[in-house]
């Protein structure tokens, strides 16, 4: 009876099934009524941020605590967005902006939440793999990255090193199921076998190696971009070859070695302290053991006894991080600074009283012109850390009062003529169609040319339109009950005018005139001289109509 009443669910919404364990004895008619909620919710909500965003050209920094308080479990929010994004239709392009936007934020939030519970466990329970694969996800939240793949693909080639190990030595202890888990090997011999074997999987069958051609390629630093292309830079090497030599039952330690992340492997009794103990094998170098001279002179450099010796885990990941916020500072592409906003969110959750992480934070919101509340709260954070940061808050602060004073003062309604913008063709309360999707909407807002942000431009390929960005787009109310913002060459006024069913109408216009509607007192003091052009353009519209005989 249980298998059979998980149906309705896993037939309407097969992608959550992933979340439930199928012996798991559950009201699946509830589950199913809350699912059917939960999605009536998220659309809700993507409507809201839909029609913020036309109207206002920004998306809220800080709305997204809505989802918080919507009660319903943040997996079945998830999946609507999911829904949302992989419906094709042209009509929903705005929507689904708004839906990768909130779901991006979501798995972040939830991401970040996830690494300050990490980082509060005990040293011991603070496995290096998982620390890796959080990093990985907030970084890539759109992406579906989960610590139970990775470790599948760990699984899938401590299988491979296995097999090969057993053809060398059928009674190798790494071969037995308790090896790894909780037990280490002693004899260095057998150490060494199990360490031939991986690296003679991992670098000659399945060809892993170091990306020198393109080192600084983001993706390099994360994991499951190291799987699925199997080049990486020396750290992300590391944590994988670290992981699987553990599960070999052979023990690896970190070690933070300048310009070149390795791994210490102790010759003597464990936690010999004199450098000449140990072995240092190098992960992207194919798993090539050096000795301590031999690590200088591949850096070209001397090296104090301290760079030798092991880290923390989270040692490990601020090292991650940072080769990741070094990229940002580099990155002269991303005019969002995607990557050093993401990277400065990481290293701030690991080291939340950095004032030179938290300075160089409040710096990029000031010169994105974003978030200027929170930029704010982390002035006074620094000022309360470090007094002596008096005169770079104060200078900040200042301007950021301004940014605020001027965006409330920008806030009100903006007049717009028709007179002064000769490329405008349309008007505010006519009725059109899109030439190419055909859907049905009323003009409630309009702009001489795109004042959308870059990466909805970009997102909504707007510069592979004939006219790009540099024409006239409308706001407009569509008869889905949604809005859109369309370019002027997609749209044409509609051969059949009709009332249009949307829950905003009334809020901006006054009445249904027959083909057209009125713009209410509000929205013509905004477009002054919209009304008399609708009203001419209908008219004109009607003389031209056929006449029917009597």
């Amino acid at each position: 009876m249980a298998a059979a009443a998980v149906c309705p669910v896993s037939d309407r919404w097969p992608s959550i099934m992933k979340y439930y364990n199928q012996l798991d004895l559950l009201d699946w008619l509830e589950e199913y009524k809350t699912r059917h909620k939960a999605g009536i919710e998220a659309q809700r909500i993507v409507a809201v941020f839909s029609k913020l965003l036309i109207i206002e050209h920004r998306m809220p920094c800080e709305g997204f605590n809505d989802l918080d308080t919507s009660g319903y479990p943040v997996h079945f929010i998830e999946d609507e967005l999911l829904s949302i994004l992989q419906t094709e239709n042209g009509k929903c392009l705005t929507q689904k902006y708004c839906a990768k936007k909130i779901l991006y934020f979501m798995r972040q939030e939830a991401t970040i939440c996830k690494l300050k519970g990490f980082l509060q466990r005990p040293v011991d329970q603070q496995d290096i793999l998982e620390g890796a694969v959080l990093i990985d996800q907030y970084c890539n939240p759109l992406k579906d990255v989960r610590l139970e793949n990775i470790q599948a693909e760990i699984e899938y080639i401590l299988r491979r090193v296995k097999v090969y190990l057993s053809a060398k030595n059928s009674r190798h202890p790494s071969l037995s199921p308790q090896t790894g888990e909780s037990s280490h090997i002693e004899d260095l011999d057998l150490q060494g076998q199990a360490l031939d074997a991986l690296n003679h999987v991992l670098f000659t069958e399945m060809m892993f190696k170091g990306n020198v051609a393109d080192f600084y390629n983001p993706l390099n630093s994360y994991i499951h971009q190291v799987l699925i292309n199997r080049t990486g830079i020396p750290i992300s090497l590391s944590v994988l070859y670290l992981t699987l030599a553990e599960r070999l039952g052979v023990h690896l330690e970190p070690v933070n070695f300048p310009h070149h992340f390795m791994l210490r492997w102790c010759q003597g009794a464990q936690g010999g302290s004199n450098i000449t103990d140990y072995v240092y094998v190098d992960a992207f170098g194919y798993g090539k053991c050096l000795t301590a001279k031999e690590c200088e002179y591949m850096i070209g450099q001397h090296v104090t006894e301290e760079f030798y010796a092991a880290v923390s885990t989270k040692e490990v990941l601020q090292r991650m991080v940072g080769n990741l916020l070094n990229l940002g500072k580099r990155e002269s592409k991303d005019r969002s600074f995607m990557l050093l906003r993401v990277s400065l969110d990481l290293y701030l959750a690991m080291y939340p009283d950095s004032v030179q992480h938290l300075l160089l934070q409040a710096r990029l919101y000031f010169h994105l012109g974003i978030w200027p509340e929170k930029v704010l709260d982390i002035l006074q954070n620094i000022q309360a850390l470090d007094p002596s940061q008096h005169g770079a808050v104060a200078y900040l602060v200042q301007h950021t009062l301004e940014h605020i004073e001027r965006r409330k003062e920008d806030s009100g309604p903006n007049v717009k003529l028709r007179s002064s913008e000769k490329d405008v063709c349309y008007s505010v309360g006519l009725l059109i169609r899109h030439k190419r999707y055909n859907y049905s909407g009323v003009i409630f807002g309009w702009d001489p040319v795109c004042m959308m942000p870059p990466d909805w431009i970009e997102n909504l390929s707007v510069h592979q339109l004939p006219q790009g960005a540099n024409q006239p787009f409308y706001s407009i109310l569509l008869e889905n009950g949604s809005c859109s913002y369309v370019a002027q060459e997609n749209l044409e006024p509609h051969p059949e005018p009709g009332p249009i069913e949307h829950p905003d109408i009334t809020h901006y216009f006054s009445e249904f005139a027959g083909n057209h509607y009125i713009a209410n007192k509000e929205l013509q003091f905004q477009y002054p001289e919209d009304t008399d052009f609708t009203i001419q353009q209908s008219l004109l519209r009607q003389s031209n109509a056929p006449q029917l005989e009597p």
